[in-house]
């Protein structure tokens, strides 16, 4: 099924843009109706969801795709492209071939487009989406003066003070007295209309080229040796990295791909545990899975791109602490690289009370490790569900069983009573308080013990180192 969008194309040199974009029905049946209504006109209507983020990157590759005719291209809303032909439209035959062109192009990929030419950006939107054609030049009010006052782009509450009055097109509009229209109405109204006829101004803002990080070498002999291959992939880290440092950024995300003479590709991925730009390191991450790949009759090119990227900017670390910290992370990479970087969790501190909820578990390698544990009293090194113990009263029992071993009470220190979050429905804590104690036994297990008051019971809900 054919997808409507707009494309605008804008000539310096001849001062004409052209526009591609949906039919005013299809606008119409896209903004004013609702899904019954458009049922009851079409019965045979297909609908699926809309996806507003994937129709924005498809728009972002159709305006790569228009830098073939231009290299000023611009985004118009979220359905349409502005292309500025300045001195390029000779290379296609002239303006109208090469119209002809987009819109055979565009018809191959499914794609339906309307088109219109003009002197200004806001003639060529109108024409596009109320009278697809051209406009010759000096004729722009007699083209675009029948259609509605909409073709202006002016919000939908102007379009409707004017209808009021009995303005209901273009050309209405412009035999109005200027400085009436300016009292009564707001000044995008002569604004829009001035840039539409090219009494004002109207700049195109081109896409921003994204900065590719990618670097590739192709070999004048083929290669096979890991020798030769990490030789080669020494000098496109080095480049890469040194890419990365002036954008101040570090890699995530790297791929290393080697195509070889039969043309067949064989790719290394390399998650890393934290940012990276530096090449020695890399390199040696990579030497496993590059003895891996199988270099058949030898391999002419070597590709290494960084995929996913993260701000990094400069740091001064002690070099002693820079290489401990930079080991831990190489070895997160090269573990996570096996079992998955999600895999490897590390404790992070949590705001709470509660011992249970005082901690939880994140992946290593998209967190730093806290500096200092926010509580006072030391607390387990083992935390586990309470488990009953038989025992009686509230101090510390001289003799208890746990898990099938009879322990002796040796020292205790306590007691630190923890009340239970009340606004909270928790079944752990139905025994209401607790009261912990520390205690070692004669046996040498120090564990965490705590007594219910409110519901007299002892549980062992934790070990100590």
């Amino acid at each position: 099924m054919d997808a409507p969008f707009a494309l605008s194309v804008f000539d310096r040199n001849s001062e004409r843009i052209h526009d591609l974009s949906p039919s005013a029905e299809n606008a119409g049946l896209q903004r004013g109706m609702t899904l019954v209504h458009a049922r009851s006109f079409c019965p045979d209507l297909l609908t699926r969801p809309a996806d507003p983020v994937a129709d924005q990157r498809f728009l972002g590759l159709i305006a790569r795709w228009a830098t073939r005719y231009c290299p000023w291209v611009g985004l118009d809303g979220r359905d349409g492209l502005f292309l500025d032909i300045t001195g390029s439209d000779h290379l296609m035959g002239g303006e109208a071939p090469l119209l002809d062109d987009i819109r055979t192009r565009l018809a191959r990929a499914g794609l339906t487009a309307r088109l219109g030419l003009a002197d200004t950006p806001g003639a060529a939107w109108a024409l596009a989406r109320f009278a697809e054609g051209i406009a010759p030049p000096g004729e722009l009010l007699s083209r675009i003066g029948p259609l509605p006052l909409t073709a202006l782009r002016l919000p939908d509450p102007a379009c409707t003070a004017l209808e009021r009055l009995g303005i209901a097109t273009v050309s209405q509009l412009h035999n109005l007295p200027r400085a009436t229209v300016a009292r009564r109405f707001d000044r995008d109204v002569l604004f829009r209309l001035d840039q539409a006829l090219g009494d004002s101004p109207e700049q195109i803002s081109p896409l921003k080229e994204e900065q590719s990080f990618a670097v590739r070498i192709t070999l004048p002999d083929p290669i096979g040796l890991i020798d030769d291959v990490m030789a080669a992939s020494r000098r496109l880290a080095e480049h890469l990295c040194d890419r990365l440092e002036a954008a101040q950024k570090g890699a995530r995300l790297l791929r290393l791909t080697f195509r070889r003479v039969d043309r067949e590709d064989h790719a290394v991925e390399l998650k890393l545990a934290r940012p990276m730009r530096d090449a020695e390191r890399i390199l040696a991450l990579f030497e496993r899975g590059v003895e891996k790949v199988d270099a058949g009759y030898g391999i002419d090119m070597i590709r290494l791109e960084a995929l996913e990227l993260e701000a990094l900017g400069l740091r001064q670390l002690d070099r002693a602490e820079g290489r401990e910290k930079d080991s831990l992370a190489d070895l997160i990479t090269q573990l996570g690289n096996r079992v998955g970087l999600e895999n490897i969790l590390r404790f992070e501190p949590v705001e709470s009370h509660i011992p249970e909820r005082s901690f939880k578990l994140v992946p290593a390698a998209y967190s730093t490790p806290a500096t200092a544990w926010p509580y006072a009293r030391p607390r387990p090194l083992r935390l586990f569900p309470p488990e009953p113990i038989l025992a009686r009263g509230s101090e510390p029992p001289s003799r208890f069983r746990w898990r099938g071993r009879a322990l002796t009470t040796f020292e205790t220190e306590g007691p630190e009573r923890i009340a239970p979050a009340w606004w909270e429905d928790n079944e752990s804590w139905a025994h209401g308080l607790r009261d912990y104690w520390r205690v070692a036994t004669v046996q040498g297990q120090r564990l965490w013990l705590f007594h219910t008051p409110q519901h007299p019971a002892w549980f062992v809900q934790g070990e100590f180192g």
